[in-house]
């Protein structure tokens, strides 16, 4: 018994003790992905042999819901071997490995078309010794790209009058893997709807419709649909052919139809889908005229105009879809109207426009200037200068008796005469303002205290820029005078 269990002994001492022996790792990616139908690398390396260790296998093993499953082995002694569910898709990417005695370090597997099933965690298993076993795994994901289709919901798109909603296009994403996004690109108004379908294999099928009003806008609009998958952006476009009942006109009838004017006519025109087959011309409550002519959408009026050509005409205009009218009221005049020659007509709308414009260019300037001495006033009210240091009044002669304060310039300056001064107070500061004590003048004012400010000895001097003073004043030249607030008597 003890015999027997010496050699185990030894074996687990050497694995314990060898220095390094622990140091041995498996080396492996995180994950990795492909395509349905790819091929795809597992990289699987032993690495740090040292001390150097035997490999006695190699054990490739699919892990998925808890339970492992063989994948491939390869051993020393008997060589490579894959088993059945991935043999004619799994194989050792070293030339090495698949020799009869391989070497063992690198036993990186190559995965050929790649089925949703190959999904799941991939362990890569190293027995050695005297090591043990060193394992590494690594996460395989499967995408499926989808598949694409758009198509027209219906043959045909009928624009009806009770305007009811109608899915007109479908795009279909099928079986991707993650799911596709659909949106749609195009100018027709409408609402676009998304339903999504989870396949037992993983995949998801997405399918988005597009819901209009059918209508005459929306024939020959393109409709776009754009999916989205990972990195990729795939598009599809069909464009509407929807059909509808006539859209008619009656033309011809320019306002100026008069008697003996020659050969005129009237056009019914149609905007149809299918083309318009049947034109049919009828007048209200009358019967046609002897000389109209019936060719086709044309209603022709052979000759001269007569009374009898006028009345209400109308076009009736089927395709496949139905019919609809258009109509127009013919009035006939005994006299040509008076016809506007186009380039006076250009002309007088050049100047015209001109002329407004001229208005309109001196109305701004105008306004303009009315408008900057306001803002002047308010920018000058909210903003004050700063004051200013008054320079001091020119020097003047003065006498040393007077109190007036007064300049002859500033009583001129009010705009009156001193024949017009109220009083003979006022006379006096007047003429001690502009240098008169010795004027010699025919007549004095009356006297009244105080005297002292008259002139006692009058001599010559050089005329004085000041009016000379009459007194009395002549009739009529007083009248009610406010003088300035610097005077004194």
């Amino acid at each position: 018994m003890a015999m027997a269990m010496l050699p185990s002994f030894w074996i687990f001492l050497m694995a314990v003790c060898v220095p390094g022996g622990g140091a041995q790792t498996v080396q492996m990616d995180a994950s990795k992905w492909g395509f349905v139908g790819s091929q795809v690398e597992l990289r699987c390396l032993f690495v740090n042999s040292n001390p150097p260790v035997k490999i006695s296998q190699v054990t490739w093993q699919k892990f998925l819901n808890g339970s492992k499953q063989n994948v491939a082995i390869a051993n020393p002694s008997l060589g490579v071997s894959v088993l059945p569910p991935f043999k004619d898709r799994v194989s050792f990417k070293q030339p090495a490995v698949r020799h009869h005695t391989p070497s063992l370090e690198d036993t990186t597997i190559t995965f050929s078309n790649l089925r949703l099933s190959d999904e799941a965690a991939y362990i890569c298993e190293y027995t050695t010794f005297p090591a043990g076993n060193r394992e590494n795994m690594v996460n395989l994901t499967v995408l499926a790209r989808p598949m694409t289709v758009m198509t027209l919901s219906a043959p045909t798109i009928v624009a009806r009058s009770s305007n009811r909603k109608m899915t007109v296009a479908t795009c279909l994403s099928a079986n991707g893997k993650p799911p596709s996004l659909i949106t749609w690109d195009t100018r027709l108004k409408g609402e676009a709807s998304v339903q999504e379908t989870r396949n037992d294999n993983g995949t998801v099928t997405v399918l988005s419709s597009y819901v209009v009003v059918p209508s005459r806008a929306a024939h020959k609009q393109r409709l776009t649909c754009v999916v989205s998958y990972r990195n990729e952006r795939i598009t599809d476009s069909v464009v509407l052919n929807v059909l509808y009942e006539p859209e008619v006109t009656v033309e011809g009838f320019d306002g100026n139809w008069y008697l003996n004017r020659q050969d005129v006519l009237l056009i019914c025109k149609a905007d149809a889908n299918p083309p318009v087959t049947v034109y049919q011309w009828k007048l209200l409550n009358g019967s046609m005229p002897a000389n109209a002519e019936i060719r086709n959408n044309t209603l022709l009026f052979k000759g001269p105009v007569t009374n009898e050509v006028a009345g209400t005409y109308v076009c009736d205009a089927t395709n496949s879809i139905g019919t609809r009218s258009g109509q127009v009221e013919v009035n006939v005049t005994e006299k040509p109207m008076p016809q506007t020659a186009p380039g006076l007509l250009g002309i007088l709308g050049g100047i015209i426009v001109v002329g407004l414009l001229g208005a309109a260019v001196t109305l701004l300037v105008v306004c303009r200037r009315k408008t900057k001495p306001l803002a002047e006033a308010r920018n000058d009210a909210t903003n004050p200068p700063p004051a200013r240091k008054q320079a001091p009044p020119p020097p003047r002669r003065r006498n040393n008796d007077s109190k007036s304060q007064l300049t002859c310039e500033e009583i001129q300056s009010v705009g009156k005469r001193y024949e017009d001064l109220p009083n003979t107070a006022d006379y006096v500061s007047y003429r001690l303002a502009c240098n008169k004590e010795d004027y010699p003048e025919p007549h004095s004012p009356p006297l009244q205290s105080p005297l002292t400010y008259l002139p006692q000895a009058p001599y010559v001097q050089p005329p004085s820029t000041c009016p000379v003073f009459r007194y009395p004043p002549p009739p009529g030249a007083l009248s009610p005078y406010t003088f300035p607030k610097e005077q004194y008597v």
